[in-house]
Protein backbone atom coordinates (compact mmCIF):
# COMPACT_ATOMS: atom_id res chain seq x y z
CA UNK A 1 0.00 0.00 0.00
CA UNK A 2 1.51 3.23 -0.96
CA UNK A 3 2.16 5.51 1.63
CA UNK A 4 -0.19 8.65 2.05
CA UNK A 5 1.77 11.81 0.99
CA UNK A 6 0.16 15.32 1.89
CA UNK A 7 -2.17 17.70 0.50
CA UNK A 8 -0.90 21.39 -0.13
CA UNK A 9 -3.22 23.95 -2.13
CA UNK A 10 -1.67 24.44 -5.84
CA UNK A 11 -0.49 28.08 -4.71
CA UNK A 12 1.77 26.73 -1.93
CA UNK A 13 4.97 26.66 -3.47
CA UNK A 14 7.72 24.12 -2.17
CA UNK A 15 9.71 24.59 0.89
CA UNK A 16 12.73 22.74 -0.61
CA UNK A 17 13.25 25.05 -3.54
CA UNK A 18 12.82 22.06 -6.00
CA UNK A 19 10.74 22.82 -8.97
CA UNK A 20 9.92 26.70 -9.79
CA UNK A 21 11.17 29.99 -8.67
CA UNK A 22 12.09 30.19 -5.36
CA UNK A 23 10.10 32.75 -3.12
CA UNK A 24 7.06 34.25 -3.15
CA UNK A 25 5.33 36.24 -5.91
CA UNK A 26 6.18 39.41 -4.24
CA UNK A 27 9.77 39.04 -4.25
CA UNK A 28 9.90 38.77 -7.88
CA UNK A 29 7.71 41.76 -8.67
CA UNK A 30 10.62 43.87 -6.49
CA UNK A 31 13.51 42.34 -8.28
CA UNK A 32 11.73 43.17 -11.83
CA UNK A 33 11.07 46.85 -10.64
CA UNK A 34 14.30 47.35 -9.40
CA UNK A 35 15.38 45.96 -12.44
CA UNK A 36 13.12 48.13 -14.25
CA UNK A 37 14.21 51.56 -12.02
CA UNK A 38 18.13 50.54 -13.17
CA UNK A 39 17.34 49.90 -16.48
CA UNK A 40 15.49 53.61 -17.13
CA UNK A 41 18.82 54.69 -15.39
CA UNK A 42 21.23 53.12 -17.52
CA UNK A 43 19.34 54.39 -20.45
CA UNK A 44 19.10 58.02 -19.25
CA UNK A 45 23.00 57.72 -18.69
CA UNK A 46 23.25 56.43 -22.32
CA UNK A 47 20.70 59.37 -24.32
CA UNK A 48 22.88 61.85 -22.07
CA UNK A 49 25.83 60.63 -23.32
CA UNK A 50 24.60 61.05 -26.67
CA UNK A 51 24.15 65.06 -26.12
CA UNK A 52 28.40 65.42 -24.90
CA UNK A 53 29.99 62.25 -25.82
CA UNK A 54 33.54 63.95 -25.20
CA UNK A 55 32.45 65.09 -22.28
CA UNK A 56 30.73 61.55 -21.07
CA UNK A 57 34.71 59.87 -21.88
CA UNK A 58 36.72 62.63 -20.23
CA UNK A 59 34.59 62.53 -17.16
CA UNK A 60 34.46 58.74 -17.56
CA UNK A 61 38.27 58.46 -16.91
CA UNK A 62 39.12 59.20 -13.88
CA UNK A 63 36.43 56.22 -12.86
CA UNK A 64 38.38 53.12 -11.19
CA UNK A 65 38.17 50.33 -14.28
CA UNK A 66 40.18 48.09 -12.06
CA UNK A 67 38.20 48.37 -8.92
CA UNK A 68 34.99 47.65 -11.26
CA UNK A 69 36.49 44.62 -12.57
CA UNK A 70 37.52 43.65 -8.82
CA UNK A 71 33.84 44.53 -7.91
CA UNK A 72 32.96 42.09 -10.51
CA UNK A 73 34.70 39.26 -9.47
CA UNK A 74 33.97 39.91 -5.61
CA UNK A 75 30.04 40.11 -6.79
CA UNK A 76 29.81 37.30 -8.87
CA UNK A 77 31.37 34.93 -6.21
CA UNK A 78 29.27 35.77 -3.70
CA UNK A 79 26.25 35.20 -5.81
CA UNK A 80 27.67 31.64 -6.86
CA UNK A 81 28.55 31.20 -2.99
CA UNK A 82 24.85 32.04 -2.24
CA UNK A 83 23.39 30.06 -4.76
CA UNK A 84 25.54 27.03 -3.42
CA UNK A 85 23.63 28.11 -0.16
CA UNK A 86 20.30 27.66 -1.31
CA UNK A 87 21.11 24.68 -2.92
CA UNK A 88 22.27 23.45 0.37
CA UNK A 89 20.40 24.78 2.97
CA UNK A 90 17.43 21.74 2.99
CA UNK A 91 20.35 19.22 3.54
CA UNK A 92 23.48 20.90 4.77
CA UNK A 93 22.38 23.96 7.15
CA UNK A 94 25.94 24.48 8.60
CA UNK A 95 27.56 24.64 5.45
CA UNK A 96 24.61 26.82 4.05
CA UNK A 97 24.83 29.23 6.58
CA UNK A 98 28.87 29.60 6.37
CA UNK A 99 28.22 30.12 2.77
CA UNK A 100 25.67 32.82 3.36
CA UNK A 101 27.84 34.42 5.74
CA UNK A 102 30.83 34.73 3.04
CA UNK A 103 28.39 35.81 0.21
CA UNK A 104 27.74 38.95 2.91
CA UNK A 105 31.41 39.32 3.74
CA UNK A 106 31.95 39.51 0.10
CA UNK A 107 29.13 42.58 -0.28
CA UNK A 108 31.18 44.24 2.28
CA UNK A 109 34.21 43.76 0.27
CA UNK A 110 32.40 45.35 -2.50
CA UNK A 111 31.21 48.14 -0.52
CA UNK A 112 34.66 49.01 0.65
CA UNK A 113 36.46 48.76 -2.81
CA UNK A 114 33.46 51.15 -4.01
CA UNK A 115 33.95 53.77 -0.71
CA UNK A 116 38.01 54.16 -1.87
CA UNK A 117 36.43 54.95 -5.52
CA UNK A 118 33.97 57.52 -3.62
CA UNK A 119 36.81 58.98 -1.24
CA UNK A 120 39.61 59.13 -4.24
CA UNK A 121 36.37 61.47 -6.49
CA UNK A 122 35.93 63.34 -3.67
CA UNK A 123 39.19 63.97 -3.37
CA UNK A 124 39.86 65.37 -6.89
CA UNK A 125 36.53 67.70 -6.53
CA UNK A 126 34.95 65.29 -8.48
CA UNK A 127 30.78 65.37 -7.41
CA UNK A 128 27.73 65.38 -8.67
CA UNK A 129 27.60 68.46 -10.04
CA UNK A 130 31.09 67.85 -11.80
CA UNK A 131 29.86 66.98 -14.63
CA UNK A 132 26.11 65.16 -15.77
CA UNK A 133 28.54 61.88 -16.29
CA UNK A 134 28.78 61.86 -12.19
CA UNK A 135 25.06 62.67 -11.89
CA UNK A 136 24.31 59.69 -12.95
CA UNK A 137 27.16 57.71 -11.91
CA UNK A 138 26.86 58.89 -8.45
CA UNK A 139 22.79 57.78 -8.75
CA UNK A 140 23.37 54.40 -10.55
CA UNK A 141 25.87 53.32 -8.01
CA UNK A 142 25.25 54.79 -5.13
CA UNK A 143 21.44 52.91 -5.48
CA UNK A 144 23.45 49.98 -6.68
CA UNK A 145 25.45 50.18 -3.23
CA UNK A 146 22.12 50.39 -1.27
CA UNK A 147 21.02 47.24 -2.86
CA UNK A 148 24.45 45.49 -1.85
CA UNK A 149 24.04 46.92 1.68
CA UNK A 150 20.52 45.45 1.88
CA UNK A 151 21.10 42.28 0.47
CA UNK A 152 24.02 41.85 2.91
CA UNK A 153 21.34 42.04 5.75
CA UNK A 154 19.04 39.70 4.27
CA UNK A 155 21.99 37.08 3.19
CA UNK A 156 22.75 37.76 7.46
CA UNK A 157 19.32 37.26 8.17
CA UNK A 158 18.33 34.46 6.71
CA UNK A 159 21.83 32.62 7.85
CA UNK A 160 20.80 32.74 11.32
CA UNK A 161 17.27 32.08 10.83
CA UNK A 162 18.13 29.27 7.81
CA UNK A 163 15.19 27.58 5.99
CA UNK A 164 15.28 26.57 2.30
CA UNK A 165 12.45 28.74 1.63
CA UNK A 166 13.64 32.32 2.89
CA UNK A 167 17.48 31.59 1.71
CA UNK A 168 16.14 31.11 -1.71
CA UNK A 169 14.34 34.34 -1.59
CA UNK A 170 17.44 35.98 -0.30
CA UNK A 171 19.80 34.11 -2.97
CA UNK A 172 17.36 35.50 -5.39
CA UNK A 173 17.72 39.17 -4.70
CA UNK A 174 21.39 38.84 -4.26
CA UNK A 175 21.23 37.28 -7.76
CA UNK A 176 19.40 40.51 -9.06
CA UNK A 177 22.20 42.56 -6.97
CA UNK A 178 24.59 40.93 -8.85
CA UNK A 179 22.94 41.41 -12.32
CA UNK A 180 22.46 44.82 -11.96
CA UNK A 181 26.32 45.31 -11.19
CA UNK A 182 26.85 43.24 -14.41
CA UNK A 183 25.10 45.41 -16.50
CA UNK A 184 26.15 48.90 -14.80
CA UNK A 185 29.47 47.79 -15.12
CA UNK A 186 29.73 48.02 -19.59
CA UNK A 187 27.90 51.21 -19.47
CA UNK A 188 29.09 53.03 -16.70
CA UNK A 189 33.29 52.26 -16.47
CA UNK A 190 33.65 50.49 -20.23
CA UNK A 191 31.19 52.53 -23.31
Amino acid sequence: MPAPHAVSSPDAAPDDGAGGLPGEVMIWILIISELAVFSAGLLALLAGRLTDPAGFAEAQSHLHRVGAAVNTVVLVTSGYLAAVAAHKAGHRPTVARRLLMLAAGLGAVFLAVKASEYIDLFTQGIGTETHPFFTFFYLLTGFHAAHVLAGMVLLMVVAIRLAPRPVGVAAAFWHMVDLVWVLLVPVVYLL
